[in-house]
């Protein structure tokens, strides 16, 4: 006991150690230790007793016990709060070990953690959601993962909300409705695996950014790790639902760029590339609260096809474009030369004349070879290895290549430089083989109004982090055609599924947060009833309504009992709460109910933040939700019209 007395008392002589209400951070502690912080190791060789009891001395060097400092924080419950002791004595823990201590875990999120507000109209109606981040380890996930039972199936279009009749499939019995899911986005993924797998053309994300203004900064300590976790469930998860050649599309902010980019390229077979997103002008500076203004955000764009490429813009020629010819003198007897396999016509410049005529097919445009033109275009690559070395010849020498270029005239021809340039040129005729030519995206996209003037778009107000439909626009035209299937399980206002609803392709949205689903709902169906803002214009796509999609649910078990114990106000509803619990729900296994009963007086002496995260604790997570498995199991209340649903959605025989 002195020896944790002493222990205790030194370590809260470094104040970021220490928790605003006086208690050491446990947590924090173990994992500078287990990553040799010279800070902490400072700390314990001030101490003559702690050096003689956690380090060894060879050759005048102190060495560092770290295992045997670790195994003393762990054995002896060391640095244990208040809580934490009684999460001990009522069972939960797994070999002896705090679920925090083991190596193998996975993150279970039966909330969206980032959203902190939730579409409020005004500034002070902001309120703080409760969400509780429990890990799970890998022995304690059974049916997590499984698919899950769908309720309250409902389909909407021009006439409004109908009772859910079928699901329209193609010929390889893929469902082609347009779906919003509402439920946790990590097992409604896996949920859609069986139907969905190796389908979808395009997933795109607008994920929490972990800025340090979210919940994700619950704990300093673990606020990296969590936040990668988090995606990286989730992204193994929805990968698994991408075609061969589908791309996955990210946008972050400069907060977690360099770690997402990390992560990601490790889950992918390759990197496409990085659009960089102007979403505020340089001058919008309303505060001075921030040590700098970020106007950049990044879409991070990978897939798993090694040989994929990012697809080109494709611009249509107008025949204005050319509107020069070349006239000979008739009188001119011009020299052949020999460059390579092909015999070239010589003009002095005296021998020919350039002039301009209305646009025609068999006109020219003069093209100046510079930069990349000089070692990427064929015609670039012949000027520089035969006609750029020609110094005999005067500024201006037109030089006439026969069978070369794609155009009506069947040659090119190609001029030195004029005096005082440094580069030459050609002219090139009207292309035959097709009237579309091709070039290189930028990786930069400027939006074209203010960023965020945006929060009205889809007639639903969003104030922050609502995505522009025209931005959405774009990222879908590039990557998927007509009918494609786009996912976003990050929903949120909606902006990805209404701008795929009007340029006609195929959507999946999942959402888990009920005022993310109010705002994503009333705004599709303000999109199939005509809605005129975002991409609506005439010049964008001239939308003018039309369509449907189908409202699905995942059916709630464990996590009823959650939402209620968040949404609890006092001791007295929780204790009405655990009643229930024990009655209805499915506890963890490690639980033993009669100590819960025995050291009651422990738990009310627990703050209710803390008396709600441990009855959260206390449920299975792998029952959050009806799993399939259980669909005609009585004691989870499934209906006909239920059964009904989840066994057309997975194509089960009755």
């Amino acid at each position: 006991m002195k020896l944790y007395q002493t222990l205790e008392k030194q370590i809260k002589k470094e104040p970021n150690y220490v928790s605003d209400n006086g208690e050491i951070k446990k947590w924090v502690v173990l994992n500078k230790a287990q990553n040799l912080d010279e800070e902490l190791i400072g700390l314990l060789l001030e101490d003559p007793d702690l050096k003689e009891k956690f380090f060894i001395n060879i050759k005048d060097v102190w060495v560092f016990k770290q295992n045997l400092f670790i195994r003393f924080l762990e054995q002896k419950n060391y640095l244990n709060d208040s809580y934490t002791q009684f999460k001990n004595k009522v069972g939960l823990t797994i070999d002896g070990k705090y679920l925090k201590q083991r190596n193998e875990v996975a993150l279970v999120w039966p909330f969206k953690d980032c959203i902190l507000e939730g579409g409020q109209s005004r500034e002070e109606d902001k309120r703080e959601e409760i969400f509780f981040n429990e890990v799970l380890a890998q022995d304690e996930i059974t049916e997590l993962l499984d698919p899950k039972v769908l309720t309250n199936a409902k389909r909407f279009d021009k006439d409004g909300e109908h009772h859910f009749d079928q699901f329209n499939r193609n010929e390889n019995g893929t469902i082609t409705d347009n779906l919003i899911i509402k439920g946790n986005n990590l097992l409604a993924l896996h949920s859609l695996k069986k139907e969905f797998a190796g389908k979808v053309k395009l997933i795109y994300i607008d994920p929490p950014y972990n800025t340090g203004n979210d919940s994700f900064s619950y704990n300093d300590s673990f606020n990296q790790s969590t936040w990668l976790t988090f995606m990286k469930n989730r992204i193994e998860s929805a990968k698994k639902l991408m075609s061969s050649s589908g791309v996955f599309l990210v946008q972050c902010s400069f907060h977690q760029y360099a770690y997402l980019k990390v992560l990601m390229n490790d889950l992918f077979e390759k990197h496409l590339c990085d659009f960089n997103i102007q979403v505020r002008h340089p001058d919008r500076t309303l505060t001075g609260d921030k040590e700098f203004n970020d106007v950049i955000e990044y879409i991070l764009i990978y897939s798993n096809d090694r040989n994929k490429k990012m697809p080109f813009i494709e611009e249509q020629k107008t025949i204005d474009d050319y509107n020069l010819q070349i006239e000979m003198d008739s009188e001119a007897a011009f020299e052949i030369i020999q460059c390579g396999s092909k015999k070239v016509e010589v003009y002095l410049p005296h021998q020919y004349k350039v002039i301009r005529i209305p646009a025609s097919k068999n006109g020219l445009k003069k093209i100046s070879i510079r930069g990349s033109i000089r070692e990427k275009n064929s015609s670039g690559r012949f000027f520089v290895k035969h006609l750029e070395k020609l110094n005999k010849y005067p500024p201006e020498t037109l030089f006439k290549v026969p069978d070369m270029g794609d155009d009506v005239v069947n040659h090119r021809f190609f001029y030195s430089a004029p005096k005082g340039n440094r580069n030459g040129g050609y002219y090139q005729g009207m292309p035959t083989s097709s009237d579309i030519t091709k070039k290189q995206f930028p990786n930069f996209y400027n939006f074209e109004k203010e960023y965020n003037n945006v929060s009205k778009q889809g007639e639903v107000e969003f104030r922050n982090g609502k995505k522009p439909e025209e931005l959405l626009k774009f990222l879908i035209q590039i990557f998927s055609n007509q009918d494609d299937i786009i996912l976003d399980y990050h929903l949120g206002s909606g902006s990805t599924i209404a701008t795929s609803h009007k340029l006609e392709r195929q959507y999946i949205g999942i959402e888990q947060m009920q005022s993310q689903i109010d705002l994503s709902t009333s705004r599709m169906k303000n999109v199939i009833n005509g809605d005129i803002t975002g991409i609506s214009r005439a010049e964008d796509v001239n939308w003018q309504g039309g369509g449907s999609f189908i409202y699905l649910e995942l059916k709630k078990y464990n996590q009823t009992f959650i939402e209620r114990i968040e949404e609890a106000e006092d001791e007295e509803i929780l204790f009405q709460i655990w009643e229930e619990m024990k009655a209805k729900s499915f506890l963890n296994y490690n639980v033993d109910i009669q100590k819960q009963e025995q050291y009651i007086d422990d738990f009310k002496r627990l703050s209710l933040q803390e008396q709600k995260q441990h009855l959260c604790e206390l449920l299975d997570k792998n029952q959050l939700y009806v799993n399939l498995s259980s669909l005609n199991d009585k004691n989870f209340e499934c209906t006909q019209e239920e059964q009904r649903v989840t066994k057309e959605f997975y194509q089960l025989k009755n």
